[in-house]
């Protein structure tokens, strides 16, 4: 295992759930909605567009995150870790021990829930606060090992953005700039 002294971090909020009031089950085995599915698959695409040299994909185990980790699998041709870690309660230091426990990637995936990808965001980059909205995409490029304001902020796509450029490829057939 090479320790890294940079790595290019992709958070992503599970996609769309629906309600969590309306759901009857256990909350760790609510599926993406209809809604969710269409979000997974149009940041999947977004993502494999961009050819980020992405290594990694680590998910939670709730199965929200791992529908949402699929679609993303699939376009990048890469397996799905999955981590407990990822399931709630992700600190700063927490994500360290998982990108050590995945080989140190260049590049990774890490596919999660709020509150603790709006805290871990604005904890990397010395913010007091940056909302993610389910679905929402946020490339970092963090120091190694990753600790408070250790990672610039490349860009933070909430759904709706990455759902209109995914229709406006659909239409043109090319995809957005």
């Amino acid at each position: 295992m090479v320790s890294r002294t940079a790595t290019s971090l992709y958070l992503l909020r599970h996609a769309h759930a629906g309600d969590p009031a309306r759901w009857e089950g256990p909350d760790d085995r609510r599926p993406l909605s209809g809604r969710g599915r269409r979000q997974a698959e149009a940041i999947a695409e977004h993502l494999a567009g961009l050819s980020p040299g992405i290594e990694v994909i680590v998910s939670s185990p709730k199965l929200r995150a791992v529908q949402t980790a699929e679609f993303v699998a699939r376009a990048l041709g890469l397996p799905i870790n999955v981590d407990d870690r990822l399931a709630a309660g992700l600190s700063i230091g927490a994500a360290e021990q998982v990108l050590a426990s995945v080989g140190d990637p260049d590049a990774a995936v890490l596919v999660g829930h709020d509150p603790d990808f709006s805290e871990l965001v604005a904890d990397l980059v010395g913010a007091p606060s940056i909302p993610m909205r389910k679905g929402a995409l946020a490339r970092l490029d963090t120091a190694r090992p990753v600790h408070p304001g250790s990672a610039i902020l490349r860009w933070l796509l909430p759904p709706d953005a990455i759902e209109k450029a995914d229709r406006t490829r659909d239409r043109t057939g090319e995809r957005a700039h």
